[in-house]
């Protein structure tokens, strides 16, 4: 275990993107529990609100996101000090992700459907964190051999077409799967190849004329809906909480 650690961890530098990615999902977790229990009016915790103003969590963390990110920077990646500031940038993510609905409607949607943005966006966080630890990298370089990389033109075709797999992936609707295709491009190869989603740019203008390929994408899309939404809605539920069916928000 030790020398799987130090190989696959330690040598590579490895440990304070480590540090930051279990301090975000700790932050992360710690948050909501707290925010729940203010919302339930149990404990001792409660809301900011200086002078009436409520401050929510997401200013503290992007003073503790700066100020983490800039310490890394110029700290490299060894040491006590990169691990310190690899923790403050893990806390400081995961209180502004936890609040990322608020910051995209500009507006307090933190206990309503439009939050639940919040916990996919850091749960797609977390696993993009996940597959950089487990070695892979942007575009598909990691599987190119030492050779093909100092081979520009090889290198070069290679980034292309997987980055034009991620965006065609972004075109046809499906955003997940763009942005994980980023680290492994056989996900985003996946995406580009599969129907459009029915209001995605490329369904409104490839589908046009195809009254057939229009038909099959919303066929499709409603059967994933039927079969998906309702595990992905309680597993945000139980990460995040239900939001409100109506009433004031938090």
């Amino acid at each position: 275990m030790g020398d799987w650690w130090h190989r696959n961890i330690a040598e590579p530098g490895k440990l304070p993107l480590l540090l930051a990615l279990v301090s975000f999902l700790a932050t992360f977790l710690i948050t909501r529990t707290v925010t729940r229990l203010i919302r339930a009016g149990r404990g001792p915790f409660r809301d900011i609100s200086p002078g009436g103003l409520h401050i929510h969590h997401v200013v503290p963390g992007i003073v503790l996101t700066v100020v983490g990110g800039f310490g890394a920077v110029g700290s490299g990646r060894h040491g006590v000090t990169a691990g310190v500031c690899a923790v403050v940038f893990g806390v400081g993510a995961g209180l502004v992700l936890d609040e990322f609905a608020l910051i995209l409607h500009l507006d307090d949607v933190y206990w309503t459907e439009q939050g639940r943005r919040s916990v996919e966006v850091v749960v797609l966080a977390g696993a993009l964190g996940l597959l950089v630890i487990g070695g892979f990298s942007p575009l598909g370089v990691n599987d190119m051999t030492a050779q093909e990389q100092h081979d520009r033109a090889t290198l070069i075709s290679t980034l292309l077409a997987n980055f034009s797999f991620v965006l065609v992936a972004l075109l046809k609707g499906k955003p997940r799967l763009a942005v994980i295709g980023v680290l492994v491009p056989f996900v985003a190869l996946f995406g580009a190849v599969r129907l459009a989603r029915p209001s995605s740019y490329w369904a409104r203008r490839f589908y046009k004329r195809r009254h057939r390929a229009r038909a099959r994408a919303s066929l499709r899309a409603y059967r994933h809906a039927r079969r998906w939404n309702r595990i992905a809605r309680g597993f945000q539920d139980l990460v995040g909480g239900a939001p409100n069916r109506t009433g004031p928000r938090r």
